[in-house]
């Protein structure tokens, strides 16, 4: 027999009395789903993430030029490599370095680093040099399927 129908157990069958457990159905909503449904949905953050940031790509090292200043001479050439042998950067690190601005008096010599627009006119004005920064090549987009001609039945 069913239990809560009679037999051997008894009046209330082992369920104990009244309320939502001694019931048919015995089904109880998980407390955790009650805390995930008050949370607010983040609109285009989740499945949206994907399509407008891209993870792979690191955050570039920012170097202020009032930094520079204070480490390096006047005509000095500032790349990548010189900041990793003076111990600026890690040597090993694929992060990319970017010159963020600051005060500058001495001549700089910049090579393949980054530039914001602000340090770029304080270079340009006390006479230093940028040379061009590659950046990451962008991604060429997919070539299109051609399309089917479709065959109108009449």
């Amino acid at each position: 027999m069913r239990v809560g129908r009679g037999g051997k157990r008894g009046k209330t069958s082992g369920r104990g009395t009244k309320g939502q457990n001694a019931r048919s159905g015995r089904k109880k909503r998980p407390e955790w789903r009650d805390i995930i449904k008050k949370l607010p949905k983040r609109r285009g953050y989740g499945k949206n993430r994907g399509r407008t940031v891209d993870s792979t790509v690191p955050d570039a090292v920012a170097f202020s030029l009032t930094r520079a200043e204070a480490l390096f001479e006047s005509g000095a050439e500032i790349s990548p490599k010189t900041l990793a042998q003076r111990g600026i950067v890690r040597a090993r690190s694929q992060r990319p370095i970017k010159i963020v601005g600051g005060t500058l008096t001495k001549k700089f010599s910049f090579k393949d680093v980054a530039v914001s627009a602000g340090a770029r006119g304080t270079i340009e004005k006390v006479g230093g040099t940028i040379s061009l920064f590659v950046a990451r090549a962008p991604k060429a987009p997919k070539p299109k399927a051609p399309q089917k001609a479709s065959a109108k039945k009449s």
